[in-house]
């Protein structure tokens, strides 16, 4: 299996806290989250705990052990934890946490694990790509934000009703009927997307964060087909360009988007 991969920080004053990295096999992709101004909570950073959560994810799959993916992530997001849970507020909602997307080929099976929202594109022989993505963080942000409609922005009402609109957000992370995220507990990895196809029906398969999904939405540079195209001619750095070009161009106002960090992992050549 031959990998691509590519990630670009949003702000050159601020750590890129996307991973993504690859192992024979098997590649992981990490979008870094959590509240900025946070360091009382834990010192170490949301970058830090996604690149340890990273290395973690890529030491397990390089052991070629079978266990399931949600089985590493699990095991994971334990080590972790423990390796900062006696100096930092780790339960704390707005603690480090990260999305988790991960891809195996193994014996003659392609196998994948989304938690949160990256995005996997899956790259058929003989039909479209078929896209997966967990949306059930964009679910709840959109029925958490609800009260907002028709509230004047800039207002204090606004303000007012915003923050507990945040408030109501975050006590539904890793919440049943919520969203699940990588963070301090582990049986957060048994609510992740899973699936499997035959390697034989892929040409390749494709991994995103959502910084780097904005090219389809919102800035509908292109879709997901388009995406592809793209991979094939300019590879990962191909695609985090044209949403760099899309930031650049948009306007200011209430839709405005600030750039994100932006990851591609692009797979192909997969065994047979």
């Amino acid at each position: 299996m031959d990998v691509s991969l590519a990630t670009s920080a949003g702000r050159a004053d601020r750590s890129n806290e996307d991973f993504v990295g690859a192992v024979p096999g098997a590649v992981v992709l990490l979008d870094g989250a959590g509240i900025p101004g946070a360091e009382s909570l834990c010192s170490h950073g949301v970058a830090w705990y996604t690149h340890r959560l990273g290395g973690a994810l890529l030491g397990h799959l390089s052991r070629g052990d079978g266990r399931e993916l949600a089985a590493i992530l699990a095991t994971a997001i334990g080590e972790i934890a423990a390796e900062h849970g006696d100096t930092c507020d780790i339960a704390d909602p707005s603690s480090p946490q990260a999305t988790v997307a991960m891809v195996r080929a193994q014996q003659d099976r392609l196998d994948w694990l989304l938690l949160a929202d990256s995005f996997l594109i899956i790259d058929q022989v003989d039909a479209g790509p078929v896209v997966i993505t967990d949306d059930r963080e964009v679910t709840a942000r959109r029925e958490c934000s609800a009260p907002l409609a028709g509230i004047a922005r800039g207002t204090p009402e606004y303000d007012r009703v915003r923050a507990s609109c945040v408030t109501a957000l975050r006590a539904r992370r890793n919440q049943p009927g919520g969203y699940w995220i990588a963070k301090d507990d582990p049986r957060a990895a048994r609510e992740a997307v899973t699936g499997s196809r035959s390697l034989a029906d892929l040409n390749g398969v494709a991994l995103l964060s959502n910084g780097a999904s904005r090219i389809v939405n919102p800035y509908g540079r292109t879709d997901w087909p388009g995406v592809l195209d793209l991979l094939r001619a300019g590879g990962p750095a191909g695609v985090i360009a044209c949403v760099r070009q899309a930031e650049a161009q948009t306007t200011g106002g209430a839709d405005a988007h600030s750039p994100d960090d932006a990851t591609v992992a692009h797979c192909t050549h997969l065994p047979r």
